[in-house]
């Protein structure tokens, strides 16, 4: 008999820390006195079930077989060789199963490496009731359901098997908990969250959010940042991966839609979608270029966006550790929407070639900032309008400048949003 009382008090305060629901910690209760009865009572081969009677304690147990016939079960008994074999792939699996930390079962099929033909399951008494006697027990018994025989009661287990009823409901509260840290984050992909630096290991940094940790990969991270432990900062939910033992959030710096969050946070107009991002190009820790449109007459869409004294802009750099940003208005006209993205630069002409190619002409005094430092500025624009761009003196539009083109090869607005 338990101590109900305290019982009920210890799962309920387990799944408010650990933001589970109730029945799936009576469930591994319920689990793990049913693996201690079988390990006490040498039942390896049985499938035990433990009623946990939550209102008086007490607790009922039962062997479970399933239902089965010919076409279900191999009913011929091994040969000496399968036997063998089916061995051999148990201990390996077993092997793969401590190897992994996995307190469940792995089945042979499951492991890399072990090629087992798919074949019906082997008859197992202990296991498997065939139908025609299921049916003199259970009259509603179908293929594939369950037939229960009562066992005997026992509440006093031994060391062993407390020690493994205990590791039984650690395993099922830890995936419990697991899933319903992915249920929450795998919402929230997309999305920003804060979290404070943990480690720095092999290039990668790991953050605490709260009730998981993230991971940022290197290539993720901004190359002009520094990360210590004990840093507070923003990042990007990329993906919510789900492997054996924790659930891999994957976070990052460097993601254009980063930047787009940070304006969405920013500027209410982007949240209510009255203005629109058409696109960004970004180069992490440098400079990112933003192509805005207004879908309400009278709004002016960069102007929205860089704010009153600049101090909306000003709050999304300083996010990104001075990162610069521009913000130029989106145009359908490709003449119109190629001089915007070359900004600050004034361009003189823009000539519209085939294969998406455009000749940009400039004055000389206008020809380093249309192309920028090493090509910078011109190969953003390549990628924020999605056209490759030729940048040339308006006095010598025969002569190639260094860097000056740009656009082949490179990733355009719209791969960069996919």
């Amino acid at each position: 008999m338990f101590d109900l009382k305290a019982l009920h008090k210890a799962i309920q305060q387990i799944a408010e820390e650990k933001n589970i629901e109730p029945d799936t910690i009576w469930e591994a209760v319920e689990e793990s006195i049913a693996a201690a009865y079988k390990r006490e009572h040498d039942k390896k081969g049985e499938i035990i079930r433990a009623d946990f009677d939550h209102k008086t304690g007490d607790i009922k147990f039962f062997q479970v077989k399933t239902v089965v016939d010919e076409t279900t079960v191999n009913m011929k008994p091994p040969t000496e060789e399968e036997i063998v074999e089916e061995m051999e792939a148990e201990r390996v699996a077993e092997e793969a199963r401590r190897k992994s930390g996995r307190r469940e079962e792995v089945k042979p099929e499951m492991v890399e490496g072990i090629e087992v033909e798919v074949k019906l399951p082997r008859y197992n008494p202990d296991r498997h009731i065939l139908i025609e006697e299921a049916k003199t027990i259970k009259k509603d018994a179908e293929l594939g359901g369950e037939v229960t025989f009562p066992l005997e009661t026992q509440s006093d287990f031994g060391r062993i098997a407390a020690q493994t009823a205990k590791q039984v409901i650690l395993q099922k509260i830890r995936e419990a908990e697991r899933f319903s840290i992915i249920r929450e984050f795998q919402g929230r992909e997309g999305d920003i969250v804060s979290g404070v630096v943990q480690r720095y290991e092999r290039g990668n940094i790991y953050v605490d959010l709260g009730r998981a940790t993230g991971v940022m990969f290197s290539q993720e991270s901004m190359p002009s940042e520094r990360y210590h432990s004990g840093d507070r900062m923003r990042f990007f939910v990329m993906a919510v991966q789900d492997d054996m033992r924790t659930p891999g959030i994957l976070l990052s710096r460097a993601h254009p839609k980063f930047v787009v969050k940070l304006f969405e946070m920013e500027v209410p107009e982007i949240a209510d979608h009255t203005i629109e991002i058409k696109g960004i190009a970004r180069e992490p820790g440098s400079r990112t270029k933003i192509a805005v449109q207004s879908n309400a007459p009278g709004v002016d869409p960069v102007g929205s966006c860089v704010g009153q004294r600049g101090t909306r802009v000003l709050a999304v750099t300083n996010e990104l550790h001075n990162e610069k940003i521009d913000i130029v208005e989106f145009s359908e006209d490709p003449v119109t929407f190629i001089e915007n993205a070359l900004s600050p630069a004034r361009i003189e002409k823009v000539e519209i070639l085939e294969n998406k190619e455009a000749k940009v002409a400039v004055l000389e005094d206008q020809l380093s900032l249309a192309i920028g430092r090493g090509g910078q500025n011109v190969r953003l624009a390549a990628r924020l309008t999605g056209w490759k761009i030729d940048v040339r003196s308006a006095s010598n539009p025969e002569m190639m400048q260094d860097g000056g083109a740009a656009g082949e090869g490179e990733e355009t607005a719209e791969d960069l949003e996919k």
